[in-house]
């Protein structure tokens, strides 16, 4: 599979953009209050679920439409309209998988065309739900919840591909992110 980058103008960003006013931070409130309502209720549920109801079953299934929700979400809306990033597969005539990392393209006054204060609230959300699911699999596994691993197991699944995604089409899909991650553990350790 070879992956493809393309700077692209999504949905005609860049003209919505300069027309809005300056002085809003958030200009996508909606979408940024989505990016976090999915992720937080699905670990709030995790661990309030067992307080609430004895079913397994319903926990579980509630869980699950949670993280789809919150994949579906992030992928097809906030990533494009907080931060300006979008992936997908793509299968050609050939039968071949290829994978798309776009990323908006940066407007000719040079000017920002997402908001810092929604590229932190995506960040931020991005990267620290799966490292909760992470915590949450390790938990089950150790108290030997067999049960709840499955769940667990799709939390970090789910928001993983996310998060690699993005990570994927902010840094560029021809980099190698094990060299760069190398690099830049090298440069940290010789500075000290």
């Amino acid at each position: 599979s070879s992956d493809d980058i393309e700077d692209v103008s999504l949905f005609d960003a860049d003209d919505d953009v300069s027309r809005r006013s300056k002085k809003s931070k958030i200009r996508h409130p909606v979408a940024s209050f989505f990016h976090l309502f999915f992720r937080v209720s699905a670990i709030v549920v995790y661990l309030l679920c067992e307080l609430l109801t004895s079913s397994f079953i319903a926990c579980m299934v509630t869980i699950i439409l949670l993280l789809s929700c919150d994949f579906w979400a992030v992928k097809n809306v906030t990533g494009r309209l907080m931060v300006g990033l979008r992936w997908w597969n793509q299968v050609d005539d050939d039968g071949r998988s290829h994978w798309v990392f776009e990323a908006r393209k940066v407007p000719a006054q040079g000017s920002k065309s997402s908001s810092e204060a929604e590229s932190r609230i995506f960040w931020l959300g991005l990267i620290t739900c799966p490292v909760i699911w992470v915590i949450f699999a390790f938990s089950a596994l150790f108290s030997f919840k067999v049960k709840w691993l499955a769940v667990v197991v799709m939390g970090v699944v789910l928001q993983g591909a996310n998060l690699y995604g993005y990570i994927r089409c902010k840094v560029g899909s021809r980099k190698n992110l094990t060299s760069m991650a190398t690099n830049y553990l090298g440069k940290q350790f010789l500075r000290q």
